[in-house]
């Protein structure tokens, strides 16, 4: 599976601090599948940064499948 293609798996995220100062995202998936990812302050900024990337170029293709979307609205 490819990061493009849909999937039907269900999970649980859940994000927050460390008592170790890390930053953890837990992910917790049908199955019993638990993973927690630790990461320090800086590695979470870019993991944010990319998230953040991703969600608008996600928008982006979203209004191009959508022209209603991306017309300017009238005041």
């Amino acid at each position: 599976m490819g990061i493009d293609k849909q999937s039907d798996i269900a999970a649980n995220i859940q994000i927050g601090p460390t008592d170790q100062g890390m930053v953890r995202i837990y992910i917790e998936a049908d199955g019993g599948i638990e993973l927690p990812l630790d990461f320090d302050a800086d590695e979470a900024e870019e993991i944010a940064e990319e998230l953040m990337a991703a969600a608008e170029a996600a928008r982006s293709l979203a209004d191009g499948n959508n022209p209603q979307k991306s017309k300017p609205k009238k005041r």
